[in-house]
């Protein structure tokens, strides 16, 4: 038994390194083509037709780099084509998603005090959501497809925010961030599947047959690339969200995540303007700086503790600083110990999370910077609160660590 879950615990680490691959592979190379499309001299006349041309230094060797608008007038011997890297990404992470999330439900995607699930509802609104991911998004670039781009990505910032709000509202903190993640990735996976490997065989298709392609095929596939640049960085925070109880296991882990999303609209546009030589947008820093804070800010709004501590209630009131440390050990003996010991006494578990034992009061004091994080000032532990953590006991674990002081060691 010891060795299969030694065993399933390597599977899990197989295919999460499996997916990070392949996601910096496809990342990289979207990156790379926007930034080098951007950067084309286009006021060049040159004898191959075509529409510009770029001159690149890497690895001790020069590259000489042409875009066809459309297409070259004859097919190439070689083609190479940048697919593989998506579908492996999007495979990969759903892979994870299965392993973890679905197999985990009881840990990592349900919280009964969000919405009391089963495992099978669970899953299915999970399957359903990403779906209608794709089928939303497609239909809004057809319904737009002639309108000024702008409106088109504000109309997908409004379906994010609303998935946003359903995610936290069905799922616990933690897999909520991830599924919004997945949702993002899906449809910029389903760009690639659905939309610019097709386009891109129509008009290799015409090559072959020595017809002219239609331009339309061509711009489309841009226009979705171009979506999926913009969505990158939000995507990778979402994913790595999970690390951080201070992003997914508070209040405003909804608005959190909307604003991931405006952060990375003013990255890419920063790096976008330079590599189309337009300029050096410096205020779209300043922007990413203020959104970042406002975030931080939002992380513990809704615990932040006003003059005299008035918000906190009944007998956690009463208790200041130091003087609440043996509830504080009680707390946690009663909420945490079941999974954080030597022997976990939570069935499936065979070591203590992150190597984290809370079991003597030397432990628990050792670990007071963990707990007023994951357990005070956010809800990440227990996860799905399992163990039903009360909102009063958390307000203790708060008012005993600010007690405390940043070295409570």
């Amino acid at each position: 038994m010891y060795d299969w879950v030694v065993l399933w615990e390597w599977i899990e680490i197989a295919v999460r390194w499996t997916h990070v691959i392949t996601a910096v592979a496809w990342i990289g190379s979207s990156f790379y083509f926007i930034a080098l499309d951007l950067g084309l001299h286009r006021d060049r006349n040159l004898s191959s037709g075509a529409d510009g041309e770029e001159w690149q230094v890497h690895g001790g060797g020069f590259y000489h780099i042409q875009k066809y608008l459309v297409a070259p007038a004859a097919m190439p011997d070689h083609l190479v084509w940048f697919k593989w890297e998506s579908y492996a990404t999007w495979l990969s992470g759903f892979a994870l998603l299965v392993l973890v999330y679905y197999l985990g439900a009881e840990l990592y995607l349900i919280d009964p005090t969000v919405r009391d699930l089963t495992t099978g509802e669970a899953v299915a609104i999970s399957l359903a959501s990403l779906a209608f991911g794709w089928v939303a998004y497609n239909t809004l670039c057809k319904l737009f497809v002639n309108a000024n781009q702008t409106l088109l990505m504000l109309a997908l910032f409004a379906v994010l925010v609303g998935m946003s709000l359903f995610y936290t509202s069905v799922f616990s903190g933690r897999a909520a961030l991830l599924h919004l993640g997945a949702f993002t990735a899906s449809i910029m996976s389903g760009n690639v599947f659905f939309v610019i490997m097709p386009n891109q065989r129509v008009v290799v298709a015409d090559l072959k047959a020595g017809r002219k392609p239609d331009p339309k095929y061509g711009k489309i596939a841009k226009q979705r690339s171009t979506h999926n640049n913009y969505l990158t960085l939000p995507v990778i925070f979402l994913m790595l969200s999970n690390h951080y109880p201070l992003v997914f296991a508070t209040e405003w882990n909804w608005l959190i995540a909307s604003l991931v999303f405006l952060m990375g609209v003013t990255i890419r546009h920063w790096f976008n303007t330079r590599h189309a030589r337009k300029g050096s947008p410096h205020w779209t820093w300043g922007v990413t700086v203020i959104l970042f804070l406002v975030i931080a800010w939002l992380s513990t709004a809704p615990m932040k503790l006003p003059e005299g501590e008035a918000a906190l209630q009944g007998e956690a009131l009463r208790l200041a600083g130091l003087d609440g440390f043996q509830e504080v050990v009680g707390i946690v003996q009663g909420r945490c110990s079941m999974c954080h010991a030597s022997e976990p006494g939570w069935e499936g578990l065979y070591w203590p999370p992150k190597g984290v034992v809370l079991e003597t009061e030397a432990q628990i004091a050792r670990e007071a910077r963990r707990i007023y994080l994951q357990a005070g000032i956010s809800h990440a532990m227990p996860p799905g609160n399992l163990s039903y953590m009360e909102p009063e006991e958390r307000a203790l674990i708060v008012r005993w660590f600010r007690g405390l002081g940043d070295d409570p060691v």
